[in-house]
């Protein structure tokens, strides 16, 4: 679609929502096509945005957590208390 300047400085937003879409966006001057808009692609993250924060939320949906994940659990709670995880200390 082509448009001529004036009209397409009153309509950009629409126009660069279009151009975003895939339409082909023409603009003109005086009837001559000039330029195209054309959408780019988002810029690749740089190693170093994780130290920005850009990094939050990059697991979510990706681990699973049971709703009893904090249950009582005797057996280990016995293993804990009496067992090889944690065996007592001798101070001998």
């Amino acid at each position: 679609m082509i448009w001529n300047i004036h009209a397409a400085k009153t309509h950009l937003s629409k126009l660069i929502e279009r151009a975003e879409a895939g339409e082909e966006v023409i603009i003109a001057r005086a009837g001559s096509p000039r330029v195209r808009l054309t959408p780019i692609d988002p810029p690749a993250a740089k190693p170093t945005d994780h130290v920005k924060g850009s990094w939050l939320g990059s697991m979510r949906g990706k681990i699973f957590m049971s709703p009893d994940f904090d249950a009582e659990n005797e057996e280990l709670g016995q293993l804990m208390e009496d067992g090889p995880i944690f065996p007592p200390d001798h101070d001998d």
